[in-house]
């Protein structure tokens, strides 16, 4: 299966659950990235899963 693209608004506005930081977009991995905790988060079909 393809990857998904997250679009750039979603990534604008989505937010590090456990401290409210920017998160970075891994196509590769399917993963978001916390900028300032470092914790993952993977996105399933498109779908960033971003429980704590």
């Amino acid at each position: 299966m393809a990857a998904k693209e997250l679009s750039k608004e979603l990534l604008d506005v989505l937010a590090c659950p456990v401290c409210k930081s920017g998160l970075a977009y891994s196509k590769a991995k399917q993963e978001l990235h916390c900028k300032k905790c470092r914790k993952t988060y993977k996105v399933k079909e498109g779908i960033p899963i971003l429980l704590p």
